[in-house]
């Protein structure tokens, strides 16, 4: 067989993302947070970006400005070149090759403000202060403490393996070899920390820590004690009646006890949490007015960008260098700017797509901003896509982790969006209102005898919404509510 090199033309079409249209992308699904993080990046990467202060203009004379110094050096270096047919295409090429005007506009749109009234700074009394952490307040009782210098060291050790709700994650022998001390040591080291504020820390699991709890409590009860030991699993399901049987007592002492044990914090450590309380701050602002909605949105704490200034000196200067210097410096500059005006330019189109998409959600669901959660509307991206006509990824990367400020409180911008359930009335509802009426009923039920989710369905009904129990289930569940047999209470 034998074997020949060829070849073929082939006319094919595909689609390729330049880099401008893969960093509009890119900052179409930044958070807020992750946008600003960006800007920050961008300036210190490109000389040509800076920053407009509050008290300056919007830019736009300085942008013009630069523009006709930079069109004036170009003319200045065409001239200098010494044939007229050189000169006549290098100004034509230069010109097509890069529109100035086109890119050098200006970014500076007015945002909300959170200052107080009449311009008064922000009060001391709302600005959060440092918590205290749970290492540190175990260390500070450390040292109130009547620990050897050896003691202290394996003292250290228990508290760095402590997790967040105070469990011990460590073992004892993990503890002695680390420490070179015997296991006996770290046992009554651990007795000792045991005994710290808060109650149940160092604990190496949840029965220790409810014995730990009980023993400091002072309780004297020694059917506490059993069920803690024994009892558990029947403790989590609300057996009270088997226990009652396997102890052999009445029924209302070992309700007694489980009142007790029910006060007892399985997690102490959680109440020294050192999670970060991350503020939402809204991208838009839905205002009413009059019986119409005005879409504002929030520019406030985004840095407004534009052109230095300082390179129309570099760019009058260029043709007094050499013919070599001074193609590479117009160069960098063109590249420098190019980049710059095309993350002005993206920035500009998220916003306008952001305040797009708003626009379209509060006009699908004025309803809802009108009257609340029961009137949130079926609605899924295919709908603001037709709407705004554009792609239904576009709307996804638009509203993922943006927040919408509304009459009726702040909500990230995908909530508006859900599936539709039918009624009995041949109507449709949204899921989200569903599970809004199912956490009502939930609410309402007596703490003795709550409601099955075969009730909760018959309910439903009776409300004109058909599901079916399981769709109740997987609901209930979404939302963190435990079945009926966890949620009833004896007392």
């Amino acid at each position: 067989m034998a074997f020949e090199l060829k070849q073929n033309l082939k006319l094919s079409q595909q689609l390729i993302m330049t880099p401008q249209l893969q960093q509009a992308i890119k900052l179409l699904q930044l958070s807020r947070q992750e946008l600003v993080e960006a800007i920050n990046q961008e300036m210190e990467e490109n000389p040509l970006l800076e920053e407009i202060s509050p008290d300056e203009g919007t830019g736009e004379e300085a942008g013009e400005d630069f523009e006709r110094d930079v069109l004036s050096a170009e003319r200045d270096n065409i001239k200098a070149v010494e044939h007229t047919e050189e000169i006549n295409v290098e100004k034509g090429a230069g010109t097509e090759e890069f529109d100035w005007a086109s890119y050098l506009e200006d970014y500076g749109p007015v945002g909300v403000t959170y200052g107080g009234k009449d311009g008064e700074e922000t009060s001391w009394d709302n600005v959060l202060t440092e918590g205290q952490s749970l290492t540190r307040h175990l260390s500070w009782q450390m040292t109130l403490s009547s620990f050897s210098a050896e003691e202290e060291r394996v003292c250290n050790q228990i508290i760095g393996n402590l997790d967040q709700n105070g469990y011990l994650c460590a073992t004892v022998p993990e503890i002695a070899q680390l420490e070179n001390v015997s296991e006996e040591f770290v046992e009554r080291v651990l007795k000792k920390v045991q005994e710290f504020d808060p109650p149940g820390i160092a604990a190496r699991n949840l029965q220790e820590c409810l014995l730990i709890q009980a023993r400091m409590l002072g309780v004297k009860n020694k059917i506490i004690d059993v069920i803690i030991r024994e009892y558990l699993k029947e403790l989590e399901l609300k057996n009270y009646v088997h226990i009652a049987h396997k102890l052999k007592v009445p029924l209302r002492e070992v309700e007694i006890a489980v009142l007790l044990i029910s006060r007892m914090n399985p997690k102490p450590g959680s109440i020294y949490s050192e999670e970060k309380i991350q503020p939402i701050i809204p991208d838009v602002y839905v205002v009413k007015s009059g019986d119409e909605y005005k879409i504002i949105l929030n520019d406030d704490g985004l840095p407004r960008l534009r052109i230095s200034n300082f390179y129309r000196e570099i760019m009058a200067g260029i043709s007094n260098h050499g013919h070599s210097d001074a193609e590479n410096g117009k160069k960098y500059i063109k590249d420098k700017v190019q980049s710059a005006t095309w993350l002005i330019k993206s920035i500009q189109q998220r916003q306008n797509t952001i305040y797009k998409v708003a626009e379209s959600i509060v006009k699908f669901q004025k309803e809802f901003f009108d009257r609340g959660i029961d009137f949130l509307k079926p609605l899924v991206l295919r709908d603001i896509a037709g709407d705004i006509e554009m792609h239904e990824s576009t709307i996804s990367r638009v509203v993922n982790n943006k927040y919408m400020h509304s009459p009726q409180g702040i909500f990230e911008m995908k909530y508006f969006f859900g599936s539709s359930i039918k009624t009995t009335s041949e109507g449709t509802i949204a899921s989200k209102s569903v599970k809004e009426e199912i956490k009502q009923i939930i609410s309402s039920e007596q703490p003795r005898k709550p409601y099955s989710d075969c009730e909760i369905v018959d309910l439903l009904k009776a409300k004109g919404i058909n599901i079916a129990r399981r769709t109740v289930a997987k609901y209930r569940e979404m939302m963190g509510i435990l079945p009926s047999s966890r949620r009833k209470k004896y007392f």
